[in-house]
């Protein structure tokens, strides 16, 4: 027989929907058997999955519940696992009024980005979480509170086993969640697999699993994986690395990522960090993205456009675009010259809130293309349309998404910058040439890999917290140990990114 429960609370569950749209891609078959071995150890266990999808999970273990919002995903669950129940609905809106409580849960939740996981859903989900003591900010993706969500229905001795994003290595979001694992669960269990779980997805896929609900932990197990094949056999293995809560919470700022590296390698890595002559990046400048036009085709002006519209130099500023544009560590006038003679679209439109506009700049502004302008969401929301606001000049551009390793070009040419690059800002300009130096050194690559995050497709991206804490070493070598080691981490953690 079929359960589906149909709940009033539900008729506005959504209708089938693409599975990219709702973080939907399902778990190889192999994968799913693992996770319900670790989590189901008797008969009598009740599983429960809050994303069950087309039911694989469910379909593994004769007393499940499964709960999926999208239709037709919920139809085909009930069809793989007759035995199971399935709830079509909202799970966070279920769990919030549900009295049922389970031996286990296991799944793979969706993997939605904040951009997406918004909403009544959203708002429902870090409201359930809060109340658990679990404080996720607007940014979170949905497969964190979704863990807490499940944990939270799980009866004393109960155990999790999930397939989760590679982000809980290094997320803000996987950290609250991991803090409300090693306060709720006796064994807190962090399986890294390099080879990729979905070989047709850019997103790498670990494996989270927690034993004993109702107890606590002061280290996490952390354990690394070639690939998938064989690796089941170390879910119960007692063969981990043990990270204490404290030095993953103090010295690695709740990230798990540095633990894909050596004890050597992490402790030359945070000698180098200690050294009196070390800095960090945010000490000695600020770090920020660059403007944002609304309408960069209307803005971005060629020389050609500048004369033909006999728009006064004094209205336009040469700018950077993109990464593509950046010479290697130093852009010099010349380049800005160069690109005028290609006519280049690199001369910002220019205009101050006050100015008092040209005739030719008005008839820029009035022009067809100006009235499509002033009606992007960007434009229209500020006074006036046409001042593009935060253009500043930077020490430095930073690139922020990279494949070895992030650009640093010192900005010669005076030139400002869109938001596809940092702006870094010396406090003082006596630190300019130390930095350039700086940015070969091995421990500022490795840095690098430390302190910002895989993107997927052997990207390595920068966010500007991220690039504040990079580590800036002196210009003479370091006294901790041999630069080999840092070489071989630099060269782990790239092929943990997928990096060739």
């Amino acid at each position: 027989m079929v359960h589906v429960e149909y709940s009033p609370m539900y008729t506005h569950a959504p209708t089938s929907a693409t599975a990219k749209e709702n973080g939907a891609y399902y778990t190889p078959l192999p994968v799913a058997e693992s996770l319900v071995r670790f989590a189901v150890r008797t008969p009598e266990d009740r599983l429960l999955d809050p994303a069950c999808g087309d039911g694989r999970f469910i379909a593994l273990h004769v007393n499940s519940v499964g709960v999926e919002r999208d239709v037709s995903a919920a139809r085909k669950a009930c069809e793989r696992a007759p035995n199971a129940k399935v709830h079509r609905g909202d799970f966070f809106q279920w769990a919030e009024s549900t009295n049922e409580r389970f031996d286990c849960a296991a799944g793979n939740p969706p993997f939605i980005r904040y951009q997406r996981f918004a909403g009544e859903t959203r708002e429902r989900a870090l409201r359930f979480c809060q109340g658990l003591g679990v404080s996720f900010s607007g940014l979170t993706s949905s497969w964190a509170p979704f863990l807490v969500a499940a944990a939270a229905l799980l009866r004393q001795g109960g155990r999790l086993a999930f397939v989760v994003p590679a982000s809980i290595g290094h997320a803000p979001h996987a950290a609250p969640l991991i803090e409300y694992l090693v306060g709720h669960f006796n064994r807190v269990r962090v399986v890294a697999v390099r080879k990729k779980l979905f070989p047709h997805l850019s997103e790498d896929c670990w494996i989270l699993l927690a034993d004993g609900f109702g107890g606590a932990t002061e280290h996490i197990e952390f354990v690394q994986v070639d690939c998938f094949h064989g690796f089941e056999d170390r879910l119960a293995h007692d063969s981990y690395k043990p990270v204490p809560v404290r030095a993953w919470r103090d010295k690695w700022r709740s990230r798990l990522r540095p633990y894909l590296l050596d004890d050597t390698a992490r402790s030359l890595y945070l000698n180098a960090a200690q050294s009196r002559s070390s800095v960090r990046l945010g000490e000695i400048a600020s770090v920020g993205i660059g403007y944002v036009t609304g309408d960069n085709s209307f803005f971005h002006l060629r020389p050609s456009e500048i004369e033909r519209w006999e728009v006064p130099t004094n209205f336009v500023h040469p700018t950077v675009r993109n990464s593509r544009l950046l010479p290697s560590e130093v852009l010099h006038p010349k380049t800005i010259k160069d690109w005028w003679q290609s006519d280049q679209p690199a001369f910002l439109l220019r205009i101050p809130k006050r100015a008092n506009l040209p005739s030719a700049v008005q008839s820029y502004l009035n022009s067809t293309r100006g009235e499509k302008a002033r009606h992007a969401y960007k434009c229209r929301s500020r006074k006036p349309w046409y001042s593009v606001p935060d253009v500043q000049v930077p020490t430095f551009f930073l690139t922020y998404m990279s494949g070895a390793m992030p650009s640093l070009v010192r900005n010669d040419a005076a030139a400002t910058c869109t938001n596809a690059l940092h702006a870094v800002h010396l406090n003082n300009d006596r630190d300019a040439d130390r930095l350039l130096q700086s940015w070969r050194s091995p421990y500022l690559k490795l840095s690098c890999e430390i302190e910002g995050h895989p993107l997927g497709g052997g990207m390595l991206k920068l966010e500007p917290k991220e690039a504040a804490r990079l580590l800036i070493p002196p210009a003479r070598p370091l006294p901790f140990g041999p630069e080999a080691e840092i070489y071989d981490a630099i060269t782990t953690l790239r092929s943990w990114r997928h990096y060739d």
